[in-house]
């Protein structure tokens, strides 16, 4: 619902139904409008500010920013096909090869500690008999905090989770979920870690570049086995 009203507002502002300087609703009357919570009005007016097409100030209100432009946004859900995902991880792979590199040159040791806590995170969710969605996007996030440039964790934060495929494309019955390919996975995992802790910037990229290319076409040669486009 969140979603939904800041989709409409950023319509309203981006066609000038909103002016710039122009006041917001306020809570109140948005309660009033649209028959959702307070929460959500909320949620809604602080992405708004985050992409900074609004301003709040204090004991005023909230006003349509002087000058806005139009912000990222990849439409990327549960609904997605799967070229919509692949597409996706073309672009994860351009940001996530450099910051694999990154981070095998500027990691601290706290840092690569916390990467390899993920990793292990993501084996004991195998162990267990979980696909690790959510362990293996940590591991991810993990590698692009420890580029200490916070615009690579913020990309991938702002994609979310759906970054990985095995979430949003297949049932759990898929062939690629089994525990043989899970643990394919985790062997590249392992092999960009290894690189992370000996400080190597080329075999970092090189092992995030193999995993995230074996990864589509792992997913490719599924998809065209089960007739999925």
């Amino acid at each position: 619902m969140s979603a939904e009203i800041v989709s409409r507002l950023t319509a309203d502002i981006m066609s000038g139904k909103l002016l710039p300087g122009s006041r917001l609703p306020t809570e109140q009357e948005m309660i009033t409008a649209t028959g959702v919570s307070r929460t959500v009005i909320r949620e809604a007016v602080a992405a708004l500010r985050a992409d900074k097409l609004v301003v709040s100030r204090q004991g005023i209100g909230t006003f349509v920013a002087e000058h806005v432009r139009r912000p990222f946004r990849v439409d990327f859900d549960e609904s997605s096909s799967l070229r919509d995902v692949l597409n996706v991880m073309e672009l994860r792979t351009g940001v996530e090869v450099e910051a694999a590199g990154l981070a095998a040159e500027r990691a601290t040791p706290a840092q690569i500690k916390k990467i390899t806590e993920r990793f292990d995170a993501i084996q004991a969710a195998i162990d267990r008999g979980e696909i690790a969605v959510e362990q293996d996007f940590a591991f991810h996030c993990e590698i692009a905090e420890a580029t200490n440039n916070q615009q690579f964790k913020g990309f991938l934060e702002y994609l979310g989770s759906f970054v990985i495929p095995r979430q949003t494309v297949w049932g759990r019955s898929a062939p690629l979920l089994s525990r043989t390919n899970l643990t394919t996975f985790q062997r590249e995992h392992e092999q960009i870690l290894e690189a992370i802790r000996s400080g190597s910037v080329p075999k970092a990229r090189a092992a995030m570049r193999s995993h995230l290319g074996n990864s589509r076409l792992r997913h490719n040669k599924l998809a065209t086995e089960m007739g999925i486009k």
